[in-house]
């Protein structure tokens, strides 16, 4: 990556202090990303895209592709920005801005990092990786560029795992999978599942086409982010991984995407906040602006303060995604303890301080109150993540 490419980047293994704030390339990545989004997916459009059929806007992921927004941390040998996962970051708090209606976590986070692990280990000649296998490099380029979306198929609400833990739903024999995942994210619109598999050796990992699982859409409350159930029964799949090398590559998707998706509620969070300021000094009460009055300052007050606490959080753990270290582990857990429920009362504080509007149908309030309590369980609730804090700092147990 360029020296200008590392503008404002943090050192997060060497010990050195990261800075959190937005380099000139993070703005300039920002600006093109939140024009796109005001374009192609303003809040009416997302409004009526939630009520079609498919909700995944394929033609907006394209035109993000188009950016080189999916590949951002990907080596450029690869077909890939040769960024890093801090830029990924500022993506995700424009998408969560918009309530954008893309498979950007499950593909250009949760499914390209898992693959991104299994290609490092292979160039490093680690066990359980078969060095000169084209399929892994392959799909990651495919992700990269665009040309395919991805999914990892484990349960949204899946959090990190402390140890060596393993989704053991679905089993491998013969290079072909049985079971059933539940609340895949992303699944609907993927070309390719990456699929963790119990096999007679242990722990698998396996690339499969979306078209040979069962891919069958679930009610959720977030309806901007269609979750599915992926079914297999005797669905061929190309080993990608095994034993520690599998289970590496899923942890390591896990914490990428607890530091991801706290971007992008950071975004939501943003926007309930400047959509509630720009509201209450419009509307009028007793003649005077509704955001004049004391009682209301204060709040909105205090949600800017947990709002700028929130922002250093996420830029720490965006700056340190990606890395095999305690360091990202903590700051993974810590953004997602910490800012999931800083979303969550921003939006409520749209909802409730926009007054009657608010609570209508035809205003996207509720979408983000929707994305915000659906995050604050995804990749590991409040309470999940202080608990791997606790292990991690190792705090003595009650």
């Amino acid at each position: 990556m360029s020296a200008e490419g590392k503008a404002g980047a943090g050192a997060g293994e060497n010990g050195a202090a990261v800075d959190l704030l937005y380099g000139e390339v993070e703005e300039e990545l920002r600006a093109s990303v939140r024009a796109l989004l005001a374009d192609k997916s303003p809040a009416e459009a997302v409004l009526a895209r939630v009520e079609a059929d498919q909700v995944a806007d394929g033609a907006l992921a394209k035109e993000l592709a188009g950016l080189g927004a999916v590949g951002l941390p990907v080596p450029e040998e690869l077909g890939g920005a040769g960024a890093t996962w801090r830029e990924a970051s500022v993506v995700a708090e424009e998408l969560g801005r918009a309530v954008a209606p893309v498979p950007f976590l499950g593909s250009a986070v949760l499914a390209t990092s898992a693959l991104m692990e299994v290609v490092a280990l292979a160039e490093k000649g680690s066990t359980g990786v078969e060095a000169d296998t084209a399929a892994a490099p392959e799909a990651l380029r495919s992700l990269a560029s665009g040309d395919a979306w991805g999914a990892l198929a484990v349960p949204l609400a899946t959090a990190p795992p402390s140890g060596a833990a393993f989704p053991a739903v679905v089993r491998a024999e013969g290079g072909r999978l049985t079971g059933t995942v539940g609340g895949v994210v992303d699944a609907l619109p993927a070309d390719v599942l990456l699929v963790p598999a119990l096999g007679p050796g242990g722990s698998e990992l396996y690339l499969v086409e979306a078209s040979d699982a069962d891919v069958t859409a679930l009610t959720t409350l977030d309806l901007t982010r269609p979750l599915a159930d992926v079914g297999l029964d005797g669905t061929p799949g190309r080993l990608l991984a095994s034993g520690e090398a599998a289970e590496r590559a899923v942890a390591r998707a896990l914490r990428t995407g607890a530091a991801l998706l706290a971007a992008e509620q950071l975004g939501a969070a943003e926007w309930a906040l400047e959509t509630t300021v720009a509201y209450l000094k419009t509307r009028t009460q007793f003649g005077r602006p509704v955001g004049s009055f004391q009682a209301l300052k204060h709040r909105l007050a205090d949600l800017w303060v947990s709002i700028t606490q929130a922002r250093a959080v996420v830029r720490a753990a965006a700056d340190t995604a990606g890395e095999e270290s305690e360091e990202a582990r903590i700051n993974a857990s810590m953004a997602q303890a910490f800012v999931s429920g800083v979303a969550v009362k921003a939006a409520e504080e749209a909802v409730q301080l926009h007054g009657g509007i608010g609570f209508t149908w035809e205003h996207p309030a509720h979408l983000y109150l929707k994305r915000t309590k659906s995050a604050a369980i995804a990749l590991g609730s409040a309470d999940r993540h202080r608990a791997l804090l606790a292990e991690l700092v190792e705090l003595p147990s009650a």
